[in-house]
């Protein structure tokens, strides 16, 4: 059966010629009966329909055994042959780990670590939301096993007891440059999966029959099959040695393998073809995710941006189904305990583990089952910024809301301050940044993050501050709002958040000296609305000063930088955080910072006497 599944996909010598050339062959070869018996034994899907939502899923977390998939892919159907032909090379979509725009991939795996995450969100989709009977696989590598990520979702899986999922671990022996530390201590995963509350079996990896007993018995737990394995199993010269990881094979190599392979094969007319899926997982639509009413906040109110996010959220939930929150254990700060109070079958509490937090959030969200938002202080997201990035890959439709942004919060000091949020995600070519400056806004950023492509991040603060948008406001992603001109501005000011508000009072201010400043809320800061800037900063003879409550590197400034580099007569003059902060009170965090009212004043003032000198 092992030989029948590896040499089947190919016609011709020369086709599985080129394939064996691929540059992780003993990657493949220690998993190709797992996979044998997986898509052709054990998996229930459609394979001329891969995104079926009735289908079982599965997730290739050692992403460099992506041919292997492939192979498997071509053996169904879905994939012609001659296609094999064409891996890695830049007009495929085989690329050289999974990637979505192949549509038998749900999220992009080879930042290793990070597949049983997303697994722990498809399966509790499927358990809890769905209440399908589809069930999730995902093949781990005995490498990753020493990632902090992967124990983060073992013990979440343990938790919500998601017996619809399995993780096979090919514990093939050895990583890139060295054993693994384990070896072949097959009996030490054993202990340390049942540690964390799954049931764990040992098999031999190449026992087609072994593999077939143990993912038909029934499970009340998760499931972790400790699969012992061979490296290169089938490349004599590979097998089980140092030095092979992700080398193609020379040429005589790979043909003496072939023919090998070849005179072992035993021809047979009949094809394999995986059982039908149960068609109960309900039609979902995701289209128009919108609010029922407009914002009811009152001029001058004061509520933080934080609040205003969990009060958004639970009404966003309150009139769509699939709407779905996230937290790792800060729902009383992140505000997102208001839409769990509210809807507490649609909550997940992911505890303190960001990483996996993210991870779960793709999870919830692939095949378009859920609205997924989730939340955490702003400066944890940077821990998780790797499963970021390949949520970004993965072209992940997830919502993250992070809090406590910078040196506003005040006492609890900078370990709790983000101040790096902004750069990171800007960073991330599928985000988009909200920055939103009153409740009304932050519940337009909500509505408009769940009807977003791609990465949406959230940012919100701490303080008060005094709602100054009119309910019926109209907001746009990338369209920035003038709050604060008159006919005769001298300098436009853009601030966001709670340097929006000290930008308004340092408006005040100056109004008593005869100097009229121009006010800018960009409201997303990716995209920034450039032309918006552009066109008021013209009116104020190019001048422009960025306030933020973020570090110089990455953010506002730097935004705002980009937008008018190619401007002649601009000048552009940066306040943010120069340094690591201190705990202390958030006004008197924002006066040594330089960010405040104040700051924005004097540097108002010395703009203009630099422009009169040079006159």
């Amino acid at each position: 059966f092992f030989l029948f599944f590896l040499m089947s996909p190919f016609s011709s010598a020369s086709v599985c010629e080129q394939y064996a050339l691929n540059i992780h062959p003993t990657s493949c070869c220690s998993v190709a009966e797992i996979m044998s018996v997986l898509f052709f034994n054990t998996m229930k899907y459609r394979p001329e329909d891969p995104r079926n939502p009735n289908n079982d899923r599965f997730i290739l977390s050692k992403g460099h055994a992506a041919p292997v998939l492939y192979a498997v892919w071509a053996e169904t159907g879905y994939l012609k042959e001659n296609e094999l032909l064409n891996l890695r090379k830049v007009d495929s979509i085989l690329e050289g780990h999974p990637v979505p725009k192949q549509q038998f991939v749900d999220v992009a795996t080879g930042s290793l670590g990070q597949g049983l995450g997303a697994a722990c969100g498809m399966a509790y989709t499927g358990k809890y939301f769905d209440k399908a009977s589809y069930r999730v696989f995902c093949l781990l590598g005995d490498g990753e096993m020493s990632e902090g990520s992967v124990w983060e979702a073992m013990a979440f899986a343990s938790y919500y007891q998601l017996d619809n999922l399995v993780a096979i671990l090919d514990i093939n022996r050895l990583g890139q440059s060295d054993p693994t530390p384990l070896q072949h201590h097959v009996e030490k995963y054993q202990r340390r999966c049942e540690a964390f509350g799954w049931q764990a079996i040992i098999v031999d990896g190449h026992s087609v029959e072994e593999l077939c007993k143990v993912l038909s018995q029934p499970r009340h737990q998760p499931l972790a099959i400790i699969a012992k394995t061979i490296k290169g199993k089938g490349i004599p010269a590979a097998e089980d040695k140092m030095g092979w990881h992700g080398k193609p094979l020379p040429k005589d190599m790979a043909d003496s393998v072939i023919k090998e392979m070849q005179s072992r094969v035993v021809s047979c007319n009949k094809r394999l073809y995986p059982a039908p899926p149960n068609e109960d997982a309900s039609p979902v639509s995701l289209r128009n995710v919108r609010m029922p009413s407009a914002p009811s906040y009152k001029s001058g109110e004061k509520i933080a941006t934080r609040k205003a996010y969990g009060m958004a959220l639970a009404k966003l939930g309150r009139y769509n189904d699939h709407v779905v929150a996230l937290d790792g254990d800060t729902k009383n700060s992140t505000f997102s305990e208001l839409f769990k109070n509210e809807h507490p079958n649609r909550y997940v509490e992911c505890y303190i583990a960001e990483q996996n937090m993210v991870s779960v959030a793709m999870g919830c969200a692939v095949r378009d089952r859920n609205v997924v938002f989730a939340s955490t202080f702003a400066t944890f997201f940077s821990r998780a910024f790797d499963q970021l990035r390949m949520a970004g890959i993965s072209e992940s439709n997830i919502n993250l809301c992070g809090s406590h942004c910078g040196v506003s919060i005040g006492e609890d000091g900078p370990s709790q301050m983000g101040l790096e949020d902004l750069a990171m995600f800007r960073a991330i070519p599928t985000a988009t940044i909200f920055y939103p400056s009153d409740g009304v806004s932050t519940e337009k950023a909500v509505e408009l993050a769940a009807n977003t492509k791609g990465l949406c991040f959230i940012r919100t603060s701490r303080p008060e501050n005094s709602i100054i948008y009119n309910c019926n406001e109209d907001f746009h992603v990338g369209q920035a709002k003038v709050v604060y001109k008159t006919n005769d501005d001298q300098v436009t000011v853009i601030g966001a958040g709670v340097t929006l508000h000290e930008a308004l009072a340092a408006a005040e201010q100056l109004k008593k000296e005869r100097i009229n400043i121009r006010v800018i809320d960009p409201f997303t800061i990716k995209p920034l609305d450039s032309k918006t800037v552009i066109d008021n900063a013209r009116a104020t003879r190019g001048r422009i000063i960025t306030v933020e409550d973020h570090y110089y590197e990455g953010g506002l400034g730097e935004a705002v930088c980009s937008a008018v580099v190619n401007e002649t007569g601009f000048t552009v003059h940066r306040l943010a955080v120069s340094q690591v902060p201190r705990s202390g009170k958030p006004n008197e965090l924002l006066r040594i910072f330089g960010i405040d009212r104040d700051a924005i004043t004097q540097a108002v003032r010395k703009m203009l006497s630099s422009s009169a000198n040079a006159k």
